[in-house]
């Protein structure tokens, strides 16, 4: 499938997740999705990015489970309690996704690219890989990535075994990178960041 065989305003068969459980340990404690940038809440930034590019949208997320439900799309918690890290996240998307792909993004990253879902699933299915992961050119960033659906069983084992480090699983598995700008990728790790 071609870039020019898909149109670009038509969301594609992908279930996007909105990384949004963390700890927030390096934002005070604060639940990220719920900081506030250019007067609107990161949580709703990334919606607005991310809705438009997938045919259906989930919010994986550990507290204020009420606020994010009422932002009307559907709202997992970790499969397991405690904070267990982005693998766990992506676990638990992977369980709930009706797709037979699954878009990860975190919450804190304003500035995702519009053609993010499309670059990523072009990547994935021409290169016949199961892990698009998107990079700035020179880092991978672990939770930019899109996944076959398919992988669930196959992570449960690996963080059954104790992994806990995406880019080591992703490696293990096979992956193929998709760069995008660096700016599109900025993500917001402590306040001090976001002024």
């Amino acid at each position: 499938m071609s870039l020019t065989s898909l149109n670009k305003l038509q969301p594609l068969p992908v279930c996007g997740v909105v990384l949004a459980g963390g700890q927030g340990s390096r934002m005070g404690g604060q639940d990220k999705g719920w900081v506030v940038y250019q007067q609107q809440p990161l949580i709703k930034q990334i919606i607005n990015r991310l809705a438009p590019q997938v045919s259906d949208l989930i919010i994986n997320a550990n507290r204020n489970l009420d606020d994010y439900s009422a932002l009307g799309y559907p709202v997992i918690t970790d499969i397991e309690a405690g904070f267990h890290g982005p693998l766990m996240g992506i676990l638990s998307g992977l369980k709930a996704s009706t797709q037979e792909w699954t878009l990860f993004v975190p919450c804190d990253g304003p500035f995702l690219p519009e053609d993010l879902a499309l670059r990523l699933y072009l990547a994935a299915t021409e290169q016949n890989c199961d892990i698009a992961v998107a990079s700035d050119g020179d880092n991978l960033q672990p939770v930019v990535v899109l996944l076959r659906t398919s992988l669930a069983p196959q992570l449960q084992q690996a963080i059954v075994k104790g992994e806990r480090k995406p880019r080591r699983w992703y490696a293990e598995v096979g992956s193929c990178k998709v760069v995008f700008s660096s700016q599109s990728l900025r993500n917001f790790n402590k306040l001090d960041e976001m002024f």
